[in-house]
């Protein structure tokens, strides 16, 4: 139909991992990951990152980078989203406290602080998430 938009359904981590699942149960025994499947891991690797989909579909890491390249897709290593954090002004009127942060790789940071309002909050938050990366 004229005007008709046509959606466009993107497979999803989920939906990929199910239908791995349901080959695996069926497959004949050492028969190698039929072609349509290895597309739609390529598809969820571009979208979620090589490790990430390797690791839920139970593949080989290597092979699945490999075909990503193969595919012309760059390997994305999908960095972890920053959330906003909200800190309060710096005033002459904070007590000391501590803060703790700690990133997605695992890296932790404890600061006491004596007089939170001389600190570059910007610079401190930049310094610890770009060296932890």
């Amino acid at each position: 139909m004229i005007g008709e938009k046509t959606r466009v359904h993107r497979p999803t981590m989920e939906r990929v991992r199910r239908r791995f699942e349901g080959w695996r149960a069926s497959r004949p025994e050492f028969s190698p990951i039929p072609e349509d499947l290895w597309a739609l891991a390529v598809e969820v690797a571009r979208e979620h990152g090589v490790n990430a989909a390797a690791h839920v579909l139970h593949l080989n890491h290597t092979a699945l980078k490999k075909r990503v390249q193969a595919a012309g897709g760059p390997v994305r290593w999908r960095r972890p989203r920053a959330t906003f954090v909200e800190l309060p002004a710096p005033s002459s009127s904070l007590s000391p406290c501590t803060i703790e942060w700690e990133n997605a790789h695992g890296a932790k940071l404890r600061i006491y602080l004596a007089n939170p309002a001389s600190l570059d909050w910007v610079a401190l938050s930049r310094s610890f998430w770009d060296a932890a990366s």
